[in-house]
């Protein structure tokens, strides 16, 4: 995983810049890569503050392979095509192909796609060469080497693939703002945790004090980025 930082880092500086301009990162997989992608764009609204828009995650087979396993589902490039296509995607997108062999044709399709529309495309993938990483503009390739258990890509792929996922939208994320030295500084506190984490992250983001955090985020309806402008202007 290491070695493929330079390469994640080109793709999270597109996708920040793409989704400065109203563009979204869009991850598409099969399988064990699929239900990856599906995961990291999930994870980001709460964390980030962002929409489920702007970051999401799409699966061969559709959400219900997520519980039930799909596998023909990868074999249908006229899906993947379709998939693009059903989301206007267009210059300002990131799309990030995910699987760990490479050959998913429903991933390639909808990776070549996306580039036919202007999309910037990455591929993240276990193997050097694929032709999924040749039909993308940047190939990640975390050459992780056999599995322990033959073929179950779900382990050492699987593993590395959310490494690299976990890079690139943490890293757009920094480059849009959405961190501050370490802290979660758009998080929207939704639950009791969340709350009490939040004003923690206010405090410190804001240097105030608990009751002045705490203030804050009632006022800006428990957002922490919002909180934390109330503070920088003065008004909380």
């Amino acid at each position: 995983v290491r070695l493929t930082i330079p390469q994640a880092a080109v793709a999270a500086e597109h996708a920040a810049a793409g989704i400065a301009k109203g563009g979204r990162l869009i991850y598409v997989g099969a399988g064990t890569s699929g239900r990856l992608g599906v995961l990291d764009a999930s994870e980001c609204p709460p964390t980030f503050g962002v929409s489920y828009e702007t970051v999401q995650g799409h699966i061969a087979g559709g959400y219900g392979a997520l519980i039930h396993a799909a596998e023909g589902a990868e074999d249908d490039a006229d899906a993947g095509a379709e998939l693009i296509d059903s989301l206007d995607v267009n210059a300002d997108d990131t799309v990030i192909g995910i699987s760990a062999s490479g050959g998913a044709r429903y991933v390639i399709a909808a990776v070549k796609r996306a580039r036919e529309k202007g999309a910037y495309t990455a591929a993240i993938t276990s193997n050097p060469n694929t032709p999924l990483g040749r039909a993308a503009e940047t190939e990640i390739a975390a050459i992780t080497g056999a599995e322990a258990v033959a073929g179950s890509t779900r382990m050492k792929c699987g593993t590395a693939q959310k490494m690299v996922l976990n890079m690139i939208s943490t890293s757009a994320m920094a480059r849009l703002g959405r961190i501050r030295g370490g802290l979660m500084t758009d998080m929207v506190a939704t639950n009791e945790k969340l709350r009490e984490r939040a004003v923690g992250i206010v405090m410190r983001a804001a240097s105030v004090d608990t009751e002045r955090a705490r203030r804050a985020l009632e006022l800006a309806n428990m957002d922490t980025g919002a909180a934390i402008r109330l503070i920088e202007r003065g008004e909380a």
